[in-house]
């Protein structure tokens, strides 16, 4: 076949089906706060204001209520299942068993992964600087998703993978904001600074308090008040 007749490959979007792409928007609009907690989500009026049947629809409900977003009662509809509190609690539970890893992380790590994470932050340094959301959004959970890899926790990661949309949905709500991208990114390199010095009590207290300070203004950003009754200082 000559090159004039090769066909370019699709993009991976497009591979992803109705459904997928309806659960993502649903998702991210509860995280994002465009639906209140407690609130009746009317699945007719969902499939027109995402312009498609309601069958996707309910196969997304069906998704959101597996992760705790929704909840459906009998002959009543499916409400809306995401406070402050359990907002907090999401993140604090990341915290706990994030935390533990980049511990580990800063006593494995090797001279060629301390440079290929390098330049993952001068990356993320220029994408920052550029209020390139897109991409710092990938890079974000490249990094972190690096330091899951180095740690080798392999029990520890997958317990994070139940909660990843939030995570992924919280990163695109901060980062939209210019002073977030900038805390952030000052947090990520001083993790980054702790993890290539090999001190991991260091490294860990970083991540910890990096990820308990982005859920809390996540928090404030989308309820507007502090998680009532969940004290945690960091």
């Amino acid at each position: 076949m000559s090159d004039a007749l090769a066909i370019e490959p699709v993009s991976p979007h497009l591979l992803r089906s109705l459904r997928e792409h309806v659960h993502e928007r649903l998702r991210r609009a509860i995280v994002a706060g465009r639906f209140r907690n407690g609130e009746r989500l009317n699945e007719r009026q969902l499939a027109d204001m995402l312009g498609v049947s309601t069958t996707p629809v309910k196969d997304a409900i069906r998704m959101l209520e597996s992760e705790g977003l929704v909840r459906t009662e009998a002959r009543r509809g499916v409400f809306v299942e995401f406070s402050a509190r359990q907002a907090l609690e999401m993140a604090l539970g990341r915290a706990a068993l994030e935390s533990v890893m980049t511990h580990i992380a800063a006593n494995r790590i090797s001279a060629t992964e301390i440079a290929e994470m390098a330049r993952l932050i001068d990356e993320m340094a220029h994408a920052t600087e550029h209020s390139a959301l897109e991409d710092l959004v990938h890079l974000n959970e490249a990094y972190h998703g690096m330091i899951h890899r180095v740690s080798g926790c392999a029990y520890l990661e997958r317990r994070l993978d139940g909660q990843r949309m939030y995570d992924h949905a919280q990163r695109i709500a901060l980062l939209a904001e210019a002073s977030e991208r900038a805390r952030g990114f000052d947090e990520h390199r001083g993790i980054f600074e702790a993890l290539r010095a090999h001190e991991p009590a260091r490294a860990e207290q970083r991540m910890r308090s990096h990820i308990v300070r982005s859920a809390k203004s996540h928090v404030r950003q989308v309820f507007g008040a502090d998680a009532e009754g969940l004290d945690y200082d960091e």
